[in-house]
């Protein structure tokens, strides 16, 4: 729960986080190393320098660190996990459906795991999509289109195996499907996370949610554009949100054209835990004003009401969160960290 400096309570629905093993162990190859270490890059580049971890760490860091950086030292009342295997890149996956429902039900009040399924895999991904859905109750899944599977350096969301994997994900009732559109991480191609296809996925599969993670960056125009006119299309904030502090300018100009053209109920937080932790990132958003030239010149404004909507209503809206319900349930159950 993040308390407004006002004393409002605000509930944090933090829509991007991870609970990776990126470690030297897990490897599989330079391109394991090349990834993780482009992730840290971002990390080192972007957060404030209190806010720095040790390379070791973030590589692979333990369950009770994600429960005390999330919920106790951070905001979070509630965070979704997303699943991203890159079994080309790590023997064990760097961040799967299985290592983090292990670690989810420890905390099953504060976490929601999302799979992910490869459609190139055919037949197979049918059937791993059977067995997320059975086993674990998956209410969404991360894409990710940039992948590499072989010989194939990505895919589509248009493509003839996805709508089949599409298809059976609406008939089971996983609704909310997250992709991938934002900045590359080495080796992976730019062109492979381009926002395009988004536009023919939303349209052909009305029913489901798609929440364009990193809004398209650095195609932010190409997907403001799609999103207008979709209305089943969303906008994460992770990777965009950190440069709040960073580059604060940058930053106004992103949100008040999300704000302009997709409107303040599909705009999502996340923080991309552990690339960064949330709680700076709540704050700095919390005290965050549109320069005046940019409100005037866009119409918009990023108010209280708009900040909470944003921080975690809209997400509480499309994964069917019960706030009064949760926080009842967070009275009963005091915070507390389980030994390792």
């Amino acid at each position: 729960m993040f308390i407004t400096p006002e004393g409002k309570e605000i509930f944090v629905v933090d829509g991007h986080t991870h609970f990776w093993d990126g470690s030297p162990d897990n490897q599989r190859n330079i391109h394991g190393k090349q990834f993780v270490e482009c992730f840290y890059a971002y990390h080192t580049a972007l957060s404030p320098k209190e806010q720095l971890w040790e390379k070791s760490k973030f590589e692979k860091y333990s369950a009770d660190d994600l429960y005390r950086d999330l919920f106790i030292d951070g905001p979070d009342d509630v965070a979704i996990v997303q699943s991203t295997y890159l079994k080309d890149f790590y023997k064990n996956g760097f961040n799967t459906v299985e290592r983090n429902s292990e670690m989810a039900k420890r905390y099953p009040e504060r976490f929601i795991v999302n799979g992910s399924f490869d459609p190139r895999d055919g037949e197979k991904a049918l059937e791993y999509i059977h067995f997320m859905k059975e086993t674990y109750d998956i209410k969404g899944v991360k894409m990710y289109t940039a992948e590499w599977n072989g010989a194939s350096k990505g895919w589509r969301l248009n493509d003839p195996q996805a709508y089949k994997c599409f298809e059976l994900c609406e008939k089971l009732g996983i609704r909310n499907i997250h992709v991938h559109k934002g900045p590359t991480i080495i080796p992976l191609n730019k062109d492979a996370f381009d926002v395009h296809d988004v536009d023919y996925a939303a349209t052909d599969f009305q029913n489901l949610n798609w929440i364009v993670e990193h809004c398209g960056l650095p195609r932010l125009d190409d997907f403001c554009w799609i999103a207008v006119q979709e209305t089943n299309v969303y906008g994460g904030l992770a990777v965009a949100l950190p440069f709040i502090h960073s580059r604060p300018r940058y930053f106004a100009e992103v949100i008040s054209e999300l704000l302009f053209w997709a409107g303040p109920e599909k705009i999502l937080f996340g923080s991309d835990y552990a690339i960064w932790t949330p709680r700076w990132l709540v704050e700095k958003f919390w005290a965050f004003e549109l320069p005046e030239d940019i409100k005037q010149e866009r119409g918009v404004d990023l108010t209280p009401e708009i900040k909470e909507k944003i921080l975690g209503l809209n997400a509480a809206r499309l994964y069917d969160i019960d706030i009064e319900a949760k926080k009842a349930a967070f009275a009963r159950s005091p915070f507390s960290i389980a030994a390792e």
